[in-house]
């Protein structure tokens, strides 16, 4: 009998999403499924946001309503289900917490995912899926662990459900006044000192303590995550559970990404021919107004702009890199003004070498990926990170620093007896001089037409899948 495993998220591709965890909710349950060759069934469930495509709702089957209890509230929670690619997932409906122009940042959210999690939980008895595995991911759905370990506890039909909770990002956690524990979120004040952290109420501190495993998405984020100066407050709680936590290296998802395929690039290739990749660039500098020129080094960056993703360390070099090289830059992301002024700036005074594209734009982002040769990616800190897996998927060779996910999935280009080792240019401190040293080493590998297209194959040979990811999850399932 295969194990059931049940995902809990607050945002899942193609459903709905702002960024890496709906990009591994979307992906991570059918590789599980592939993988395990039957042992194991996973699904998943989800809010069903106002941003849910509308080719999705009219796909939806509708299994019933329900009222959901949360403290002195009885509220509505409509249950449907969609299926697609062997995996199916649930959408709690509740238009009054979800059908919100933005699915974060309402001052109510925590007890928008308060309700969340108590109907995951109410659910299970009316979609015919008792899970022996409920695997929670953040913040958002950190409740669901709590409630299953506490409120739900002595119910013979859940108490034998095993829970994993996972971390995708430390620095969001949950954090709300005492206060509410009972009014808002319904629990009883002796379950107080398992939320408690810092004078607050900890929703991620909770899942962690009353987890029976806890995962991040790296392992030398779990590692980092050990130490003051990364976690956020948390690394006393992590070492105080280090015996059931680790890290575990996302994958992506090798069907949407992947450049043979791609509807969203102009000119579609492989790691074994690769020579539309540069029709690619050419297409892109028409597209933006840049000088086209198929010999001039293509930089990329697709972050969010803030300081965490080195923008401080960027804007401190790229003017020069832009001077003293024929290299042309593209950036695409939003984040704090200051970064988005600088970068327009920088493309109004070198309009044929520099384009700031100040918004989130996914089929964009993929034609920047398929056009450039060189991506940068110098994080202060990086749980995981999939765009360095992504731009090795479309030939754009990664230059990052050497932390969290960016240290377990890129390695330092060097070539020893004719043998390219490494899949890319990594440096160590947070220090632009650093930075600018791995660029300028890029783009002299790149002036050796042969030895770049010997490391470009390499890139993008690169197994970043699912697959080696899957497994271990897997793994794990089965050891609960």
């Amino acid at each position: 009998m295969a194990i059931k495993v049940l995902m809990v998220g607050s945002e899942m591709v193609p459903f709905a999403s702002t960024g890496g965890l709906g990009d591994v909710l979307g992906s991570l349950p059918a590789a599980c499924n592939k993988e395990s060759g039957g042992s194991v069934e996973v699904r998943a469930v989800i809010p069903l946001y106002a941003s849910v495509p509308e080719d999705v709702r009219s796909s939806l089957t509708f299994i019933k309503s329900i009222t959901v209890p949360l403290s002195w509230r009885n509220l509505y929670c409509g249950i449907f289900k969609y299926e697609k690619d062997g995996v199916v997932t649930y959408f709690i409906d509740n238009e009054y917490y979800f059908k919100r122009p933005d699915m974060y940042g309402n001052y109510d959210d925590g007890e928008r995912f308060a309700f969340f999690a108590s109907a995951v939980l109410h659910i299970l008895p009316h979609i015919d899926f008792f899970p022996d595995v409920l695997h929670a991911h953040d913040w958002q759905s950190a409740l669901s662990v709590v409630y299953l370990k506490t409120t739900f506890a002595h119910n013979p039909q859940y108490n034998k459900i095993k829970a994993v909770y996972t971390i995708h990002n430390v620095a969001y956690q949950g954090k709300y006044d005492k206060a509410i524990l009972g009014d808002v979120f319904g629990l009883d004040v002796r379950y107080m000192s398992l939320l408690e952290n810092d004078g607050c109420i900890n929703l991620m501190k909770g899942a962690i303590a009353l987890a029976d495993k806890v995962t991040t998405v790296s392992p030398t984020y779990a590692e980092e995550l050990k130490y003051p100066e990364h976690s956020h407050g948390m690394n006393y709680i992590l070492s105080q559970n280090a015996y059931k936590f680790f890290g575990i290296l996302n994958g992506i998802d090798y069907d949407y990404y992947n450049p043979k395929k791609d509807k969203s690039i102009k000119y579609n290739y492989s790691a074994t021919g690769f020579a539309n990749k540069v029709k690619n660039k050419t297409a892109l500098q028409q597209e933006l107004g840049l000088s086209v020129d198929e010999n001039a080094p293509l930089i990329a960056i697709i972050s969010r702009l803030a300081d965490h993703k080195g923008m401080d360390l960027v804007t401190g070099i790229i003017e020069d890199v832009l001077n003293y090289s024929d290299a042309q830059f593209v950036v695409l992301g939003k984040g704090e003004r200051k970064y988005e002024e600088f970068f327009e700036r920088l493309a109004y005074n070198q309009p044929l070498k520099a384009k700031a594209l100040i918004t989130y734009d996914k089929e964009l982002s993929k034609r920047i990926y398929a056009a450039s040769d060189i991506f940068v990616m110098p994080s202060l800190s990086e749980p995981c990170g999939l765009s360095q897996m992504i731009a090795s998927r479309y030939g754009s060779v990664p230059v990052t620093r050497e932390t969290g996910g960016l240290y377990d999935s890129i390695k330092g280009y060097y070539e020893k007896d004719g043998v390219i080792y490494g899949n890319g240019f990594t440096f160590a401190n947070y220090n632009q001089y650093e930075l600018k040293d791995r660029i300028f080493a890029a783009l002299g590998l790149y002036s050796d037409k042969e030895k770049w297209k010997k490391l470009v194959e390499k890139v993008m040979k690169t197994d970043f899948s699912w697959a080696v990811s899957a497994k271990k999850y897997i793994e794990m399932y089965e050891n609960l």
